[in-house]
Protein backbone atom coordinates (compact mmCIF):
# COMPACT_ATOMS: atom_id res chain seq x y z
CA UNK A 1 0.00 0.00 0.00
CA UNK A 2 1.22 3.57 -0.85
CA UNK A 3 2.38 5.27 2.29
CA UNK A 4 -0.86 7.47 3.91
CA UNK A 5 -0.32 11.51 2.87
CA UNK A 6 -0.94 13.03 5.93
CA UNK A 7 1.90 15.57 5.72
CA UNK A 8 0.16 16.93 2.01
CA UNK A 9 -3.49 17.01 3.88
CA UNK A 10 -2.02 19.08 6.61
CA UNK A 11 -0.14 21.22 4.15
CA UNK A 12 -3.81 21.74 2.67
CA UNK A 13 -5.31 22.77 6.05
CA UNK A 14 -2.26 25.34 6.48
CA UNK A 15 -2.47 26.87 3.59
CA UNK A 16 -6.18 28.10 3.60
CA UNK A 17 -6.10 28.94 6.61
CA UNK A 18 -3.23 31.02 6.17
CA UNK A 19 -4.70 32.58 3.76
CA UNK A 20 -7.68 33.22 6.10
CA UNK A 21 -5.42 34.57 8.68
CA UNK A 22 -3.40 36.41 6.76
CA UNK A 23 -6.51 38.76 5.95
CA UNK A 24 -7.66 39.08 9.31
CA UNK A 25 -5.45 42.62 10.57
CA UNK A 26 -6.57 44.57 7.70
CA UNK A 27 -10.28 43.27 7.96
CA UNK A 28 -10.82 46.50 10.38
CA UNK A 29 -9.24 49.26 8.73
CA UNK A 30 -9.92 48.13 5.24
CA UNK A 31 -14.18 48.45 5.90
CA UNK A 32 -13.21 52.12 7.23
CA UNK A 33 -11.00 52.85 3.75
CA UNK A 34 -13.51 51.43 1.78
CA UNK A 35 -16.78 53.06 3.57
CA UNK A 36 -18.46 50.13 5.23
CA UNK A 37 -19.38 50.24 9.05
CA UNK A 38 -18.28 48.19 11.92
CA UNK A 39 -21.59 45.68 11.75
CA UNK A 40 -21.35 45.33 8.03
CA UNK A 41 -17.91 43.63 8.92
CA UNK A 42 -19.12 41.61 11.28
CA UNK A 43 -21.72 40.30 9.01
CA UNK A 44 -19.65 39.41 6.57
CA UNK A 45 -17.54 37.04 9.26
CA UNK A 46 -20.68 35.62 10.68
CA UNK A 47 -22.12 35.10 6.35
CA UNK A 48 -18.69 32.78 6.49
CA UNK A 49 -18.91 30.82 10.00
CA UNK A 50 -22.58 30.15 9.14
CA UNK A 51 -21.26 28.47 5.40
CA UNK A 52 -18.91 26.21 7.41
CA UNK A 53 -22.13 25.52 9.93
CA UNK A 54 -24.23 24.84 6.55
CA UNK A 55 -21.83 22.82 4.25
CA UNK A 56 -19.11 20.70 6.26
CA UNK A 57 -21.17 18.07 6.54
CA UNK A 58 -21.69 18.27 2.48
CA UNK A 59 -17.92 18.29 1.84
CA UNK A 60 -17.14 15.63 4.68
CA UNK A 61 -19.39 12.95 3.29
CA UNK A 62 -18.56 14.46 -0.44
CA UNK A 63 -14.62 13.48 0.52
CA UNK A 64 -15.71 9.55 0.53
CA UNK A 65 -17.80 9.48 -2.01
CA UNK A 66 -15.78 11.64 -4.34
CA UNK A 67 -12.33 11.82 -3.36
CA UNK A 68 -9.82 13.75 -1.04
CA UNK A 69 -8.16 15.08 -4.09
CA UNK A 70 -11.82 16.31 -6.18
CA UNK A 71 -13.15 17.78 -2.85
CA UNK A 72 -9.63 19.68 -2.02
CA UNK A 73 -9.69 20.77 -5.56
CA UNK A 74 -12.91 21.87 -5.48
CA UNK A 75 -12.50 23.91 -2.45
CA UNK A 76 -8.92 26.28 -3.56
CA UNK A 77 -10.87 26.67 -6.93
CA UNK A 78 -13.44 28.10 -5.43
CA UNK A 79 -11.78 29.96 -2.42
CA UNK A 80 -8.94 31.18 -4.69
CA UNK A 81 -11.89 32.44 -7.56
CA UNK A 82 -13.46 34.38 -4.69
CA UNK A 83 -10.47 35.98 -3.12
CA UNK A 84 -9.40 37.30 -5.91
CA UNK A 85 -12.54 39.20 -6.86
CA UNK A 86 -12.97 40.07 -3.32
CA UNK A 87 -9.80 41.72 -3.84
CA UNK A 88 -10.90 43.48 -6.83
CA UNK A 89 -13.59 44.74 -5.04
CA UNK A 90 -12.42 45.87 -2.46
CA UNK A 91 -9.80 47.99 -4.76
CA UNK A 92 -12.60 49.01 -7.04
CA UNK A 93 -14.39 50.66 -3.02
CA UNK A 94 -11.17 52.10 -2.35
CA UNK A 95 -11.15 53.92 -5.96
CA UNK A 96 -14.89 55.19 -5.29
CA UNK A 97 -16.01 52.82 -8.01
CA UNK A 98 -18.06 50.75 -5.95
CA UNK A 99 -19.70 51.83 -2.75
CA UNK A 100 -22.63 51.40 -0.51
CA UNK A 101 -24.85 48.63 -0.62
CA UNK A 102 -23.40 46.96 -3.68
CA UNK A 103 -20.19 46.62 -2.03
CA UNK A 104 -21.47 45.27 1.15
CA UNK A 105 -23.10 42.90 -1.13
CA UNK A 106 -19.87 41.24 -2.39
CA UNK A 107 -18.13 41.71 0.32
CA UNK A 108 -21.10 39.08 2.00
CA UNK A 109 -21.22 36.90 -1.12
CA UNK A 110 -17.64 36.62 -1.74
CA UNK A 111 -15.70 36.69 1.77
CA UNK A 112 -18.44 35.30 3.48
CA UNK A 113 -20.26 32.91 1.18
CA UNK A 114 -17.71 32.31 -1.13
CA UNK A 115 -14.43 31.82 1.28
CA UNK A 116 -17.06 30.36 3.79
CA UNK A 117 -17.56 27.70 1.75
CA UNK A 118 -14.54 26.60 0.48
CA UNK A 119 -12.40 26.99 3.70
CA UNK A 120 -15.64 24.76 5.49
CA UNK A 121 -14.40 21.91 2.97
CA UNK A 122 -10.83 21.80 4.34
CA UNK A 123 -10.64 20.77 7.33
CA UNK A 124 -13.42 18.13 7.47
CA UNK A 125 -11.65 16.19 4.30
CA UNK A 126 -8.76 15.84 6.13
CA UNK A 127 -10.09 14.40 9.18
CA UNK A 128 -11.69 11.95 7.09
CA UNK A 129 -9.18 10.72 5.69
CA UNK A 130 -7.13 10.79 9.20
CA UNK A 131 -9.84 8.73 10.30
CA UNK A 132 -9.44 6.55 7.46
CA UNK A 133 -5.34 5.54 7.09
CA UNK A 134 -5.15 5.40 11.27
CA UNK A 135 -5.70 1.90 12.88
CA UNK A 136 -4.96 2.40 15.98
CA UNK A 137 -5.93 5.04 18.97
CA UNK A 138 -2.88 7.11 19.82
CA UNK A 139 -1.97 7.39 15.73
CA UNK A 140 -5.35 8.98 15.26
CA UNK A 141 -4.89 11.08 18.37
CA UNK A 142 -1.67 12.54 16.87
CA UNK A 143 -3.14 12.92 13.00
CA UNK A 144 -6.15 15.26 14.56
CA UNK A 145 -3.53 17.13 16.47
CA UNK A 146 -1.68 17.94 13.77
CA UNK A 147 -4.73 19.41 11.87
CA UNK A 148 -5.48 21.82 14.85
CA UNK A 149 -1.93 22.40 15.25
CA UNK A 150 -1.49 23.97 11.82
CA UNK A 151 -4.27 25.52 12.24
CA UNK A 152 -2.82 27.46 14.92
CA UNK A 153 0.78 27.55 13.00
CA UNK A 154 -1.30 29.55 10.72
CA UNK A 155 -3.24 31.67 13.15
CA UNK A 156 0.21 32.76 14.11
CA UNK A 157 1.85 32.98 10.86
CA UNK A 158 -0.96 34.76 9.55
CA UNK A 159 -1.11 37.55 11.60
CA UNK A 160 2.56 38.36 11.10
CA UNK A 161 2.84 38.29 7.68
CA UNK A 162 -0.53 40.20 7.06
CA UNK A 163 0.60 42.46 9.55
CA UNK A 164 4.33 42.92 8.07
CA UNK A 165 2.67 43.50 4.10
CA UNK A 166 -0.18 45.70 5.96
CA UNK A 167 2.86 48.67 5.70
CA UNK A 168 3.04 47.94 2.17
CA UNK A 169 -0.66 49.10 2.00
CA UNK A 170 -3.66 47.33 2.02
CA UNK A 171 -4.02 46.18 -1.10
CA UNK A 172 -1.07 43.78 -0.33
CA UNK A 173 -2.69 41.17 2.08
CA UNK A 174 -5.27 41.25 -0.70
CA UNK A 175 -3.18 40.13 -3.42
CA UNK A 176 -0.91 37.71 -1.37
CA UNK A 177 -4.04 35.29 0.27
CA UNK A 178 -5.31 34.90 -3.33
CA UNK A 179 -1.55 33.50 -4.29
CA UNK A 180 -1.15 31.05 -1.02
CA UNK A 181 -4.77 29.74 -2.48
CA UNK A 182 -2.98 29.09 -5.86
CA UNK A 183 0.58 26.96 -4.03
CA UNK A 184 -2.19 25.26 -2.51
CA UNK A 185 -4.03 23.92 -5.40
CA UNK A 186 -0.86 23.16 -7.11
CA UNK A 187 0.32 20.95 -4.20
CA UNK A 188 -2.81 19.18 -4.13
CA UNK A 189 -2.64 18.93 -8.17
CA UNK A 190 0.73 18.14 -8.35
CA UNK A 191 1.69 15.81 -4.70
CA UNK A 192 -2.12 14.57 -3.85
CA UNK A 193 -2.63 10.95 -5.47
CA UNK A 194 -6.27 9.94 -6.22
CA UNK A 195 -7.03 7.15 -3.83
CA UNK A 196 -7.88 3.78 -6.09
CA UNK A 197 -12.14 3.54 -6.49
CA UNK A 198 -12.53 0.57 -4.21
CA UNK A 199 -11.13 3.22 -1.07
CA UNK A 200 -14.38 5.60 -1.85
CA UNK A 201 -17.37 5.18 -0.07
CA UNK A 202 -20.20 5.25 -2.50
CA UNK A 203 -23.20 5.91 -0.14
CA UNK A 204 -21.13 8.04 2.97
CA UNK A 205 -23.44 7.86 6.02
CA UNK A 206 -25.11 11.10 8.00
CA UNK A 207 -24.35 11.17 11.34
CA UNK A 208 -26.87 12.98 13.77
CA UNK A 209 -25.99 14.96 16.33
CA UNK A 210 -27.88 13.56 18.44
CA UNK A 211 -26.12 10.12 18.36
CA UNK A 212 -25.48 8.89 21.02
CA UNK A 213 -21.55 7.76 20.65
CA UNK A 214 -20.65 11.03 19.28
CA UNK A 215 -22.87 13.88 21.33
CA UNK A 216 -21.30 14.22 24.45
CA UNK A 217 -18.21 14.77 22.53
CA UNK A 218 -20.37 17.50 20.37
CA UNK A 219 -21.64 19.08 23.54
CA UNK A 220 -17.88 19.26 24.70
CA UNK A 221 -16.67 20.82 21.23
CA UNK A 222 -19.33 23.54 21.18
CA UNK A 223 -18.55 24.56 24.97
CA UNK A 224 -14.73 24.88 24.13
CA UNK A 225 -15.30 26.96 21.48
CA UNK A 226 -18.15 29.09 23.01
CA UNK A 227 -15.94 30.00 25.49
CA UNK A 228 -13.10 30.64 23.52
CA UNK A 229 -15.32 32.66 21.14
CA UNK A 230 -15.82 35.13 23.91
CA UNK A 231 -12.71 36.41 24.20
CA UNK A 232 -11.42 36.10 20.83
CA UNK A 233 -13.75 39.13 19.84
CA UNK A 234 -13.51 40.95 23.06
CA UNK A 235 -9.33 40.63 23.26
CA UNK A 236 -8.80 44.36 21.82
CA UNK A 237 -11.74 46.02 24.59
CA UNK A 238 -9.88 43.88 27.37
CA UNK A 239 -5.98 45.24 26.18
CA UNK A 240 -7.23 48.94 26.19
CA UNK A 241 -9.47 49.25 29.22
CA UNK A 242 -7.38 47.64 31.49
CA UNK A 243 -3.87 49.08 30.51
CA UNK A 244 -5.10 52.38 29.29
CA UNK A 245 -3.39 52.45 25.79
CA UNK A 246 -3.82 54.32 22.98
CA UNK A 247 -5.00 52.56 19.76
CA UNK A 248 -1.77 51.97 18.20
CA UNK A 249 -0.46 50.03 21.40
CA UNK A 250 -3.67 48.61 21.89
CA UNK A 251 -3.16 46.79 18.46
CA UNK A 252 0.15 45.88 19.46
CA UNK A 253 -0.20 44.40 22.83
CA UNK A 254 -3.75 42.57 21.61
CA UNK A 255 -1.67 41.15 18.55
CA UNK A 256 0.87 39.76 21.27
CA UNK A 257 -1.91 38.08 23.15
CA UNK A 258 -3.21 36.34 20.49
CA UNK A 259 0.26 35.34 19.33
CA UNK A 260 0.67 34.24 23.13
CA UNK A 261 -1.96 32.01 22.67
CA UNK A 262 -1.67 30.46 19.28
CA UNK A 263 1.84 29.85 20.71
CA UNK A 264 0.06 27.91 23.74
CA UNK A 265 -2.03 26.13 21.14
CA UNK A 266 1.08 25.29 18.71
CA UNK A 267 2.77 23.91 21.48
CA UNK A 268 -0.07 21.89 23.40
CA UNK A 269 -0.76 19.97 19.75
CA UNK A 270 3.11 19.62 18.69
CA UNK A 271 4.60 18.35 21.80
CA UNK A 272 2.14 17.60 24.87
CA UNK A 273 -0.37 15.26 22.57
CA UNK A 274 2.04 13.72 20.33
CA UNK A 275 4.57 12.92 23.67
CA UNK A 276 1.80 12.20 26.32
CA UNK A 277 0.48 9.22 24.68
CA UNK A 278 -3.48 10.38 26.18
CA UNK A 279 -6.53 9.38 25.34
CA UNK A 280 -9.17 11.28 23.65
CA UNK A 281 -10.75 11.43 27.48
CA UNK A 282 -7.54 12.23 28.97
CA UNK A 283 -6.64 15.10 26.56
CA UNK A 284 -10.40 16.27 26.91
CA UNK A 285 -10.20 16.64 31.10
CA UNK A 286 -6.62 17.83 31.54
CA UNK A 287 -7.26 20.07 29.07
CA UNK A 288 -10.24 21.16 30.38
CA UNK A 289 -9.34 22.08 34.03
CA UNK A 290 -5.97 24.02 32.35
CA UNK A 291 -8.08 26.19 30.02
CA UNK A 292 -10.35 26.90 33.21
CA UNK A 293 -7.51 27.82 34.98
CA UNK A 294 -6.86 30.16 32.16
CA UNK A 295 -10.11 32.02 32.18
CA UNK A 296 -10.19 32.17 36.37
CA UNK A 297 -6.66 34.14 35.73
CA UNK A 298 -7.86 36.07 33.43
CA UNK A 299 -10.88 37.61 35.51
CA UNK A 300 -8.72 39.01 37.39
CA UNK A 301 -7.15 42.57 36.23
CA UNK A 302 -3.71 42.00 37.37
CA UNK A 303 -1.52 43.80 34.70
CA UNK A 304 -0.05 42.38 31.64
CA UNK A 305 1.68 39.79 32.88
CA UNK A 306 -1.06 38.15 34.52
CA UNK A 307 -3.12 38.60 31.06
CA UNK A 308 -0.25 37.02 28.91
CA UNK A 309 -0.07 34.34 31.49
CA UNK A 310 -4.17 33.57 31.34
CA UNK A 311 -4.09 33.38 27.46
CA UNK A 312 -1.38 31.00 27.63
CA UNK A 313 -2.96 28.81 29.71
CA UNK A 314 -6.15 29.35 27.98
CA UNK A 315 -3.91 27.92 24.56
CA UNK A 316 -2.47 25.34 25.80
CA UNK A 317 -5.45 23.98 27.71
CA UNK A 318 -7.74 24.17 24.70
CA UNK A 319 -4.88 23.05 22.48
CA UNK A 320 -4.87 19.86 24.50
CA UNK A 321 -8.64 19.16 24.30
CA UNK A 322 -9.30 19.59 21.02
CA UNK A 323 -7.45 17.05 19.57
CA UNK A 324 -9.58 14.21 22.12
CA UNK A 325 -12.80 15.90 20.69
CA UNK A 326 -11.94 15.56 17.06
CA UNK A 327 -10.32 11.87 17.79
CA UNK A 328 -12.57 10.72 20.06
CA UNK A 329 -15.98 9.73 18.45
CA UNK A 330 -14.05 9.00 15.50
CA UNK A 331 -13.20 5.76 17.07
CA UNK A 332 -16.94 5.50 17.96
CA UNK A 333 -18.21 5.35 14.41
CA UNK A 334 -17.95 3.20 11.30
CA UNK A 335 -15.74 3.70 8.42
CA UNK A 336 -18.46 4.97 6.31
CA UNK A 337 -19.31 7.24 8.83
CA UNK A 338 -16.25 9.17 9.11
CA UNK A 339 -16.64 11.44 6.18
CA UNK A 340 -20.60 12.58 7.91
CA UNK A 341 -19.16 13.04 11.68
CA UNK A 342 -15.79 14.66 10.31
CA UNK A 343 -18.22 17.52 8.69
CA UNK A 344 -20.64 17.75 11.60
CA UNK A 345 -17.29 18.55 14.18
CA UNK A 346 -16.85 21.08 11.85
CA UNK A 347 -20.27 22.34 11.75
CA UNK A 348 -20.15 23.06 15.50
CA UNK A 349 -17.23 24.92 15.48
CA UNK A 350 -18.70 26.94 13.02
CA UNK A 351 -21.75 27.64 14.66
CA UNK A 352 -20.05 28.70 18.04
CA UNK A 353 -18.65 31.48 15.61
CA UNK A 354 -22.00 32.55 14.33
CA UNK A 355 -23.10 32.96 17.96
CA UNK A 356 -20.05 33.83 20.15
CA UNK A 357 -18.73 37.02 18.99
CA UNK A 358 -22.07 38.65 19.11
CA UNK A 359 -22.66 37.03 22.38
CA UNK A 360 -19.59 38.16 23.68
CA UNK A 361 -19.60 42.35 22.65
CA UNK A 362 -22.96 42.57 24.00
CA UNK A 363 -21.85 40.75 27.42
CA UNK A 364 -18.95 42.82 27.09
CA UNK A 365 -21.69 46.26 27.04
CA UNK A 366 -23.35 45.05 29.93
CA UNK A 367 -20.16 44.28 32.36
CA UNK A 368 -16.55 43.90 31.05
CA UNK A 369 -15.80 40.95 33.01
CA UNK A 370 -19.19 39.45 32.26
CA UNK A 371 -18.21 37.46 28.86
CA UNK A 372 -14.80 35.93 30.83
CA UNK A 373 -16.44 35.27 33.91
CA UNK A 374 -19.26 33.61 31.10
CA UNK A 375 -16.65 31.79 29.40
CA UNK A 376 -14.53 30.23 32.53
CA UNK A 377 -18.26 28.93 33.55
CA UNK A 378 -18.77 27.34 30.25
CA UNK A 379 -15.70 25.85 30.82
CA UNK A 380 -16.06 24.46 34.34
CA UNK A 381 -19.05 22.59 33.04
CA UNK A 382 -17.71 20.99 29.96
CA UNK A 383 -14.61 20.01 32.58
CA UNK A 384 -16.95 18.71 35.05
CA UNK A 385 -19.58 17.05 32.40
CA UNK A 386 -16.22 15.11 30.24
CA UNK A 387 -15.61 14.14 34.44
CA UNK A 388 -19.21 12.49 35.07
CA UNK A 389 -20.32 11.51 31.76
CA UNK A 390 -20.75 7.77 31.10
CA UNK A 391 -19.45 8.38 27.20
CA UNK A 392 -16.00 9.35 29.19
CA UNK A 393 -15.36 6.74 31.32
CA UNK A 394 -15.19 4.07 28.73
CA UNK A 395 -12.47 2.94 26.15
CA UNK A 396 -13.19 3.14 22.71
CA UNK A 397 -13.35 0.32 20.94
CA UNK A 398 -11.22 -0.21 17.64
CA UNK A 399 -12.37 2.35 15.06
CA UNK A 400 -13.66 -0.45 12.62
CA UNK A 401 -16.63 -1.21 15.68
CA UNK A 402 -19.41 0.36 15.93
CA UNK A 403 -20.48 1.07 19.33
CA UNK A 404 -23.97 0.62 20.97
CA UNK A 405 -25.97 4.10 21.14
CA UNK A 406 -26.33 4.98 24.28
Amino acid sequence: MPRPQIPVLLGAVFLIYLGQMTLNPIIAPLSREVGLAEWQVGVTISAAAMMVVLTSQFWGRRSQSWGRKPVLVAAFCLGLVSMALFGLSAWLGMTGMITGAALFSLFVLLRGIGFGSAIAAVPPTAQAYIADVTTDERTRVNGMAGVGAVQGIAMVSGSVIGGVLSVFGLLAPLIAVPGLLLVGLVLIGFRLRREPRHELVEKPVRVSPFDGRVWPFLIAGFGMFTALGFIQVIMGFIVQDRLGLDAEFTGLVTGGSLLAAGVGMVLAQVVIVPRSGWTPTILLRVGGVVATSGFALLVVDAGLVSLLAAVVLIGVGLGTAIPGYSAGPSLLVRREEQGGLAGLLGAVTGLTFVIAPTAGTALYGLWPSLPIVTGAAIMAVVTVFVLVHSRFRTRPPAPAVTSPQE
